[in-house]
């Protein structure tokens, strides 16, 4: 029974004090507010100001965890341009690259465009309330880093330098260790600038590097999470930059603005992993015969010619099957391939993708299957090096893309789900007796779900499955395993067991014939 009492005690108690909290919420809102909003709105921006909302959002944040910018927007500004002055006045070529600022002026480009310096317009852009303002430099442009540094913080600044080891040399020993600047943080009162500096790369591009903060860092210093850029490295295509003005300041920006923010979300970056490759290389010397270098240039080259193509007709593609291993594993193109591999999106096929390729000097060698199902292309390069582009098709839990050899029919790395078992097996793995339904056209090569991240590779900005040894894993057995000096690493189900009867396949091939087949009632699958 006292139980009870305590606890209808305590409910009466809960009651009382939020109704004394709404209460106050009241007063402060319709009262005080009003009396103190008649003061601000007086003021030209060099006070910090609070309106009665913000009072009782300090008053009870701890009850509630209230989330108000509790600074006046004339603070965002005051910061933003003595920010500029400072680098104005020492020659450092920053530009804007702040998102939610770059969007706002995306919107009204034709307003911002028509504004001149110093006029006193309403301030519309860098009064916005955020944490940080995103400014960038390209750090070859930079030529007195530390005296720039020094006078940042005459002028009020507390700022924090973020480096790391430059990741170009990581495939030099001797120079691996170098580092290099790749985060400022300069904090004024209370607004912080966040300075991203980008560094050039061989495929003319720029990238940054991942914002890591070593163990001496203030971690409160900032609030590090709500950072737009550094929680990964990333590239950007070099921006055209064009000067406007921005609520009466003159600043860079990219010149297509639209442009740069899609590039943002999908700006991540992998390095390629130099320390495995050489690792790699240690157990397994390289090859570098004649042939294998001729091969290496001709395939570097047909990658180049084909990533400028894609680009072009704004076609997203990705390294795949063999090159995208050759990447992963050892840092360079495996020169028994033979070929060179990219994967593309078919959502993203456009119908003059074989026009534009044949134009650049690339014929069609094959063609397999339709945009529908299963779709390949296969164009002939120099010196006898193919390039293949498979198409993948995306569905509710995984992607696929259809495989064909075109001598034989063989579907190849192919997955069949059993209604009578309710499972999915591997063609190599599938239970003897079971039959292949005869509505099944064909066979495909499964994988599960993956996103795209930016990687260099034979000096070109190239995407790669950021997922990237599951990709790799759904097209070869484990990276670390089974190596032979003259073979790849042997494709899981490449056995007759993927043997597939042409009768039971839809013939779709172009440049090769379709062969019949020698026995149509083959249709059971063994287990070799």
């Amino acid at each position: 029974m006292s139980r009870i009492n305590k606890n209808v005690i305590l409910a009466l108690l809960t009651l009382t004090s939020s109704a004394f909290l709404l209460f106050q919420l009241y007063y402060y809102k319709h009262y005080l507010s009003a009396k103190n909003g008649a003061g601000l709105s007086k003021s030209k921006g060099s006070r910090i100001g609070f309106d009665g909302t913000q009072w009782v959002c300090m008053i009870i944040k701890k009850f509630l965890n209230c989330h108000i910018h509790l600074v006046h927007p004339s603070v965002y500004l005051r910061t933003v341009k003595k920010f500029i002055m400072l680098t104005s006045s020492h020659n450092v070529p920053v530009f804007l690259i702040d998102p939610l600022i770059l969007e706002l002026i995306n919107k009204n480009f034709e307003q911002v465009k028509n504004a001149s310096h110093g006029s006193a317009s309403e301030c519309k852009f860098f009064c916005v309330p955020r944490d940080f303002t995103a400014f960038a430099l390209q750090y070859h442009l930079w030529k007195n880093e530390e005296g720039w540094f020094r006078i940042a913080e005459n002028m009020g600044f507390q700022c924090l330098k973020i480096e790391s080891k430059d990741p170009r040399l990581d495939g030099i020993d001797s120079l691996s260790g170098t580092e290099i600047p790749l985060h400022y943080i300069c904090k004024l009162a209370s607004h912080a600038i966040h300075l991203v500096v980008f560094h050039e790369r061989s495929g003319n591009y720029l990238w940054h590097g991942h914002l890591r903060l070593k163990g001496h860092i203030d971690r409160k210093f900032v609030p590090f999470r709500k950072l737009q850029f550094g929680r990964y490295p990333g590239a950007f295509d070099r921006p055209e930059l064009q000067q406007i003005t921005v609520d009466g300041l003159e600043v860079l920006i990219p010149k297509d603005p639209k442009h740069f923010l899609e590039e943002i979300p999908h700006s991540r970056f992998i390095e390629c992993r130099y320390k495995e490759a050489r690792a790699f290389f240690q157990q397994y010397l390289d090859d570098n015969t004649v042939e294998a270098m001729a091969f290496r240039k001709s395939a570097k080259e047909l990658l180049q010619l084909a990533a400028k193509t894609l680009k072009k007709l704004g076609v997203r593609f990705w390294l795949s099957s063999g090159t995208c291993l050759g990447w992963y594993r050892q840092c360079s193109i495996i020169p028994y391939s033979k070929d060179v591999d990219l994967g593309v999106f078919i959502q993203d096929y456009k119908s003059d993708i074989i026009s534009a390729f044949q134009e650049a000097g690339l014929p069609l060698k094959h063609k397999f299957g339709k945009v529908e199902d299963s779709l390949e292309l296969s164009f002939q390069g120099k010196d006898d090096v193919k390039l293949d582009i498979f198409f993948f098709y995306e569905e509710t839990d995984h992607m696929w893309n259809g495989g064909t050899q075109a001598k034989t029919g063989k579907k190849f790395k192919c997955e069949i789900f059993i209604p009578q078992l309710h499972r999915r097996y591997r063609c190599y793995q599938i239970p003897l007796g079971y039959f292949f339904p005869s509505h099944l056209n064909q066979l495909i090569y499964l994988f599960p779900k993956f996103t795209l991240c930016w990687t260099e590779f034979a000096d070109t900005k190239f995407r790669v499955p950021c997922e990237t040894i599951e990709y790799i894993e759904a097209n070869y057995e484990s990276p670390c395993t089974r190596y032979n000096a003259r073979l790849q690493w042997r494709s899981r189900g490449e056995t007759d067991a993927c043997l597939f009867s042409p009768s039971l396949w839809t013939c779709i091939l172009e440049c090769l014939p379709c062969h019949p087949p020698a026995q149509p009632n083959a249709q059971i699958v063994s287990n070799p």
